[in-house]
């Protein structure tokens, strides 16, 4: 699908005025795609494997775009990615969060971080339980280094809108209460290729989209 097509899909879905940032996802896609896509305007590229992330970046660079971490990240490699993202979509645990913190450079100034919520309890999928969100903020309100923008979740895949849509908005509740008690906040990442204008609907501030932009992806 044409950016601009995609563009104009997902201000649809959005209520008049309400703007809501588009995040192509470009892991496994080769450096020359990310550069064609942002020769079209996109800025902002989010990747799931920290290696090759950094890599993609260092060489697209003098581009200077916006890279977003949006798989499972592992503590050990806490120290590239605090050094190779913009922000980090997939906070959990708060090993990793004293983790990012000691390895973000200061220089490059606070890694943004979004709290990656397991909405739907899968046993598959990563992120923190819902009532486990408030001890993560406290901690990442503490490190100077670190800026909180709000939530992440990959609701479970259900064939029934209405569990779609149920998941969508427990996490717009838990965004909600979050933004009120901390006025920084102003992220609500969710919404992929499937389901991005329920997302949008629900309240999503950024949808994570990438076989919609890119085609099928690459095998690994």
């Amino acid at each position: 699908m044409p950016l601009a097509t995609l563009q104009q899909q997902i201000d649809a879905a959005a209520d008049p005025g309400r703007a809501v940032r588009l995040l192509a996802v470009s892991k496994l896609q080769p450096a020359s795609a990310v550069a064609a896509l942002a020769a079209q305007g996109q800025r902002a590229f989010g990747e799931n494997y920290v290696q090759e992330a950094a890599a993609k970046a260092a060489e697209l660079a003098p581009l200077g775009l916006e890279w977003h971490l949006i798989g499972h990240l592992q503590s050990n490699k806490a120290d590239v990615a605090a050094r190779s993202f913009d922000w980090v979509q997939t906070v959990d645990r708060a090993k990793l969060v004293d983790a990012l913190a000691r390895h973000r450079p200061a220089e490059r100034g606070p890694l943004n971080v979004l709290i990656q919520v397991n909405i739907d309890d899968e046993d598959s999928k990563h992120g923190c339980q819902p009532g486990e969100v408030p001890a993560l903020v406290q901690a990442i309100s503490v490190q100077p280094l670190l800026r909180l923008r709000g939530l992440m979740a990959i609701p479970a895949p259900f064939p029934e809108p209405t569990r779609r849509m149920a998941a969508f908005a427990r996490m717009k509740a838990l965004y909600d209460t979050l933004a009120a008690e901390h006025p920084q906040v102003d992220t609500l990442s969710m919404g992929m290729s499937a389901d991005f204008a329920e997302a949008i609907a629900a309240g999503s501030t950024m949808v994570r989209v990438g076989s919609a932009l890119f085609g099928q992806r690459p095998t690994p």
